[in-house]
């Protein structure tokens, strides 16, 4: 299995398209509550098949050098899938090119929440960024209205900037950045 980092209670590494990573990216993104505040008009998937697919548009989505991602975040002790973390570059207005902002971000199951994962997944992967890149600035957008992922922004000792429009098709987005110390 390909780790991309590891923390004290959490493994990062690709999603795959085995039984059980399918059933719990199906069983997260089937919950109205985990895409209440994803735009674009997204709604939750309806099948295990939206699920593959899903993972096929990750995939292909692709990155400069094949260095960021969007990857699960597994329990070291269990062995359950908690949610997904990224760190990857922002898609333009058009949703289809890649810019060359970077962008950390999580999504985790509902059963999952308040653990403080987010935050712990989110930090390993900028302390990746940081110690392997030059990148001076990472941002963290998030829908207006998700008071938790803000939290977690904050927690990340990033600054709020406000609401922007220069990414994913023109949809609004409140944005965080951390600037490399």
């Amino acid at each position: 299995m390909t780790v991309i980092v590891e923390t004290e209670r959490l493994l990062v590494r690709p999603w795959t398209d085995e039984p059980a990573d399918l059933a719990r990216l199906f069983d997260m993104y089937s919950r109205p509550e985990v895409f209440r505040y994803f735009g674009g008009g997204a709604r939750p998937l309806a099948d295990v098949e939206q699920a593959r697919e899903m993972l096929r548009r990750w995939a292909a989505r692709g990155s400069r050098d094949g260095w960021y991602g969007i990857w699960a975040a597994e329990s070291r002790a269990t062995g359950q899938v908690v949610g997904t973390t990224m760190i990857k570059q922002l898609p333009g207005l058009d949703d289809a090119t890649l810019t060359d902002d970077i962008e950390v971000g999580w999504h985790l199951h509902p059963e999952c929440w308040g653990q403080g994962y987010a935050t712990e997944t989110a930090r390993a992967l900028i302390e990746r960024e940081w110690a392997h890149t030059g990148t001076e600035l990472i941002h963290a957008v998030v829908s207006p209205a998700n008071e938790a992922s803000k939290a977690v922004a904050r927690r990340l000792g990033m600054t709020h900037v406000g609401l922007r429009t220069d990414w994913y098709g023109g949809e609004e987005v409140d944005t965080f950045v951390l600037r490399r110390a």
